[in-house]
């Protein structure tokens, strides 16, 4: 893999990441989120906290990184949602949303420990209420497809292992005008639950229970 740059959304500058750091319950468990889209990560540094900064990092991974890229086969939306359920608080009141839960991280999910990298879309509340929604019966996976490919809220780049902080090195940071990038981030994630919300319910496609009933399988030519 070549040299790229990625970049840090933060409340403060981060000079030295270190492995483990973070919140528990992020998308891909605890690790450091980045982005290879500078404008995304001034979005991101925008929080309710009075500064926003970018720090920008050099990250030069060689050729020994085990990499996991969600976006990209043979991986699909399901192993996407097995890794969200792992990490996310979500305690699924309907049974059939129970069942599911247990039935997509038994068969859906990556051996994510494995890898030093992974590329994947960032879920905050609109990505995960629309994926409660196909838990429920509510959404056929078509729609959940669809959703994820909107790709509204952008992509992230998770590192996880030692190995890969050991090629990350920071280079800047750049102070972020709330004042212009607040209200990007405001617009992106009201676009982004506007458009699922605009998703209309359908009998057509497959629903959660087809894939329960018919004991579908990672390998399933239907899920590519």
């Amino acid at each position: 893999m070549l040299s790229k740059v990625l970049f840090h959304g933060s409340d403060h500058i981060i000079e030295v990441p270190t492995p483990g750091g973070g919140k528990k319950h992020n998308d891909y468990g605890p690790g450091f989120y980045c982005t290879e889209k500078l404008e995304l990560a001034r979005e991101w540094a925008c929080t309710d906290k009075s500064t926003a900064f970018v720090n920008h990092y050099s990250f030069e991974p060689g050729t020994s990184m085990n990499i996991l890229n969600l976006e990209q086969p043979p991986y699909h939306v399901l192993n996407w949602l097995a890794i969200l359920l792992q990490n996310r608080e979500f305690d699924p009141k309907h049974p059939l949303a129970r069942e599911g839960k247990e039935y997509i991280l038994q068969e859906f999910l990556p051996p994510t420990q494995e890898y030093d990298i992974i590329y994947g879309y960032r879920a905050d509340d609109s990505y995960f209420g629309i994926a409660s929604s196909f838990l429920s019966g509510g959404l056929s996976l078509q729609q959940l497809q669809y959703a994820l490919r909107l790709g509204l809220l952008g992509e992230q780049v998770f590192l996880q292992s030692e190995k890969a902080f050991d090629a990350l090195v920071f280079l800047t940071a750049e102070p972020v005008d709330r004042n212009q990038y607040w209200p990007r981030r405001s617009k992106r994630d009201s676009q982004a639950r506007e458009t699922f919300q605009k998703i209309v319910p359908t009998r057509e496609g497959i629903f959660l229970l087809d894939i329960l009933r018919n004991e579908w399988r990672n390998d399933d030519a239907r899920l590519r």
